[in-house]
């Protein structure tokens, strides 16, 4: 199948720089609702057979326009979710999460305090992707989070951690994939960069 892959629009935490993981959490800005439209325009052409969100309302409020646009109800999967920050929820600093997330490279059973261990994540990920895909679509978009994006694509499309030194994963930023759980995934292109494989 083809899978896109979409990280939510632009957030109030976004603008405030507060780390947001929390169910339900905070909603798109006047800007996160504009490219949720502009995403709409963007991948209303494809012929998707559904629409996947997590159970945080950003990523519901980014997919509604396209869901509205195509006609489809959107299917909200809790295993599409941030990697929850704990005790660090809604801080300004950063940096421990990152560092946290950092260590699953090596320590994939390391927990981030009160949060996901790396195991876990991707354990509950890797059921929502599967059950995206044994709905049997064609084509489908995801719309999740940009740390459990970044996690989970180095992992199952095998990208080294340089790989995003020149690249973003911005707002509304879509991943575009071909494959399954069983056969494994293969990237097609990173936003509007298409990626060859040799």
């Amino acid at each position: 199948m083809r899978l896109f892959l979409v990280r939510h629009g632009q957030t109030h935490a976004n603008v405030a720089r507060r780390l947001d993981t929390a169910v339900p959490g905070l909603d798109l800005t006047d800007e996160g609702q504009a490219q949720a439209e502009a995403l709409a325009e963007r991948l209303g052409g494809e012929d998707l057979g559904a629409i996947y969100t997590s159970d945080l309302v950003r990523t519901q409020q980014t997919a509604r326009p396209l869901a509205e646009l195509l006609g489809l109800e959107m299917v909200v999967l809790p295993g599409l979710r941030e990697i929850q920050a704990g005790d660090y929820e809604m801080s300004t600093d950063w940096q421990p999460y990152i560092d946290a997330v950092a260590r699953w490279r090596d320590e994939p059973h390391h927990a981030i305090p009160g949060g996901d261990t790396g195991t876990g994540f991707l354990l509950r990920y890797e059921e929502a992707i599967a059950r995206i895909a044994s709905d049997g679509h064609e084509s489908a978009v995801a719309v999740s989070h940009g740390a459990a994006m970044r996690v989970w694509c180095s992992v199952s499309l095998g990208l080294p951690p340089e790989f995003f030194d020149t690249r973003r994963l911005d707002n509304t930023h879509v991943v575009t994939m071909e494959g399954d759980p069983g056969q494994g995934w293969q990237l097609l292109a990173w936003g509007d960069e298409p990626v060859t494989h040799g």
